[in-house]
């Protein structure tokens, strides 16, 4: 099976799954951020993870589908509390419709993600549960470290790994131990994909942050330059402030300060200090080495041929340009 079958499944399933009716001001921003597209990372990731012991893919469909809806739960509020104006090359959800509407969107996409899995029988059902709820627990927990750190005066470079870990990688190892535990894998082999889904979700928020600087606009989708505007903690930044000396440091601190800015400006001045201090090859560097540190991981998996497909389809994310 190709990328592209398990690609049509996840969006045939998609288009299926109606969340609900009445009254349509709920369900349609549902809908809405569903069909945005996008990746489609974390149900892929199930099933290429699934497909390495068994071909019935099409038997956990809905429950590789559970999991991008739970990701885009996420995505729907993170945007709220980012007051990011477009997700995908769209209109957001709050900004489409309104915060409030948005809010109740999110939390019953929540409550939908639920109902997906109790299709699964029970001792399947309480081992997926005992697992995700962990992991969605943790994936709020790193959105809230986040928020917590655009207002704390320092972040650790160990704090901010620590906080994309829980807020992004750990839904990636998630997903991937999801697949394996659905086709009945050993331990070892659910825990190995769990963890190279950590590392390398660690590795692809890295690849996001340097994005978001260096990406080229028209094939990015979100604003470039949103995290330097939010004076978000990311990789960079925090790297910039532990290197800045002298008018680098006095030019990073006035703009981070700065409660009124042309944001154009702001995002140019502060690119400036990166590509003085080299911020770019340390990025890519640290990312490096989660991807290889995530590689190994596979190393610990059972003999199985059906690893390149997955191995294959992770590099071409890693080589991405939006």
């Amino acid at each position: 099976m190709t990328i592209d079958h398990f690609r049509s499944l996840i969006e045939a399933q998609i288009k299926k799954e109606k969340f609900g009716v009445q009254p349509q001001s709920l369900y349609e921003p549902i809908r809405y951020i569903m069909a945005l597209g996008g990746k489609r990372l974390r149900p892929m990731l199930t099933l290429l993870s699934y497909s390495l012991y068994k071909n019935d893919v099409e038997k956990i469909i809905q429950y590789a589908v559970a999991v991008e809806a739970f990701h885009n739960f996420t995505l729907l509020h993170d945007d709220i509390m980012d007051q990011a104006p477009l997700r995908r090359g769209k209109k957001t959800v709050h900004e489409k419709w309104n915060v409030n509407t948005a809010i109740l969107s999110g939390d019953v996409m929540v409550v939908k993600v639920y109902e997906m899995f109790l299709g699964l029988e029970e001792s399947k059902l309480k081992a997926v549960l005992k697992i995700f709820n962990p992991c969605a627990a943790e994936v709020c927990e790193g959105q809230q470290w986040d928020m917590e750190f655009e207002t704390k005066p320092k972040v650790t470079e160990q704090q901010y790994l620590e906080m994309i870990r829980q807020k992004t990688a750990v839904l990636l190892g998630f997903s991937l131990e999801l697949g394996a535990a659905l086709a009945g894998a050993s331990e070892t082999d659910q825990k190995a994909l769990r963890d190279f889904g950590t590392n390398i979700g660690i590795g692809f928020q890295l690849k996001d942050d340097l994005l978001d600087v260096y990406a080229n606009k028209k094939k990015f989708g979100k604003q470039v330059g949103g995290d330097i505007i939010a004076n978000k903690k990311t990789f960079l930044l925090i790297k910039a402030l532990e290197k800045a000396k002298g008018n680098q440091k006095k030019e990073l601190g006035k703009w981070l300060s700065s409660k009124k800015f042309d944001q154009g400006n702001k995002v140019k001045a502060i690119t400036s200090i990166y590509n003085e201090l080299d911020i770019r090859a340390l990025t890519e560097k640290k990312m490096n080495y989660y991807f290889n540190r995530g590689f190994a991981n596979l190393n610990r998996l059972s003999k199985n041929k059906k690893a390149n497909s997955l191995i294959e389809f992770t590099k071409n994310l890693i080589n991405r340009e939006s």
